[in-house]
């Protein structure tokens, strides 16, 4: 017993040394081994509890979507933002571009989408959808700035003939997209799930509710493009609203 009490005072006393060797550098780090094992032992920690860079960009308490939290206590929910924020940032991307275009477009946007009583935030639909670019064309044939399909685009009020595409024209189709966010939000009360319908489509969106007994759109199983599209949504909205944490010097 008297021993073990000898031991441990000896290396709470070793470890006591060390820590005014650290304080007070005498010679090369490598003249005591221990010294420089506790060294970097120190190191690891301090950087271990470091706050991390995304968690600096992602503020999880208070993130939201047209006024709905985002669950971002959720590791799944917050590792997409992550992941979508940083390609977004400008190391990933280089260019001014998308930050240009929403000076020029989004408080247009936005008042049109206020006009129908629809939440600013789906604004930056078609920054996702086209980067507001109306030459933009997908191969399954939708266009313009709101990527509309040539079916839906009619259905809303636009002319798409031989001669005419009025999915290019950016008040009508803005005027066009705020109806279909409308009726969409009539069918599923959920702005979250307006966003997802938007991009899948509301038959299909409301097949996936129906066959998983679920309609959170966070942990729902849907096809990758529409499981991705309000998490970019959100980091479009996250990188134009707070450019200088994402390396843009606007």
């Amino acid at each position: 017993m008297i021993r073990k009490r000898v031991m441990c005072i000896t290396a709470i006393f070793s470890i006591m040394v060390l820590s005014k060797l650290q304080s007070k550098p005498q010679g090369t780090l490598f003249e005591n081994p221990y010294k420089q094992v506790m060294l970097e032992h120190a190191a690891r920690l301090k950087e271990e509890l470091k706050p991390s860079a995304d968690n600096n960009k992602l503020n999880v308490s208070s993130l939201t979507f047209a006024n709905e939290s985002v669950p971002t206590e959720n590791v799944s929910v917050k590792s997409k933002l992550g992941k979508y924020l940083a390609r977004l940032s400008f190391k990933k991307t280089g260019s001014h571009k998308m930050h240009k275009n929403a000076d020029k477009y989004l408080p247009q946007i936005a008042k049109i989408l206020e006009s129908y009583g629809i939440p600013e935030d789906f604004k930056y639909i078609p920054i996702v959808e086209s980067g507001l670019d109306a030459s933009v064309s997908s191969h399954k044939g939708a266009g313009g700035y709101w990527q509309f399909m040539p079916a839906t685009a009619r259905l809303y009020g636009l002319k798409v003939n031989g001669k005419v595409d009025e999915r290019k024209d950016f008040v009508k189709s803005t005027h066009a997209a705020a109806r279909y966010i409308k009726d969409l939000y009539e069918q599923f009360g959920d702005w979250t799930l307006v966003a997802a319908a938007y991009n899948v489509g509301g038959g299909s969106l409301k097949a996936s509710i129906r066959k998983q007994k679920n309609d959170n759109y966070y942990t729902m199983r849907l096809n990758g493009e529409t499981a991705s599209y309000v998490y970019k949504i959100i980091s479009v909205k996250q990188v134009i609203e707070n450019p200088e944490k994402y390396g843009y010097n606007i």
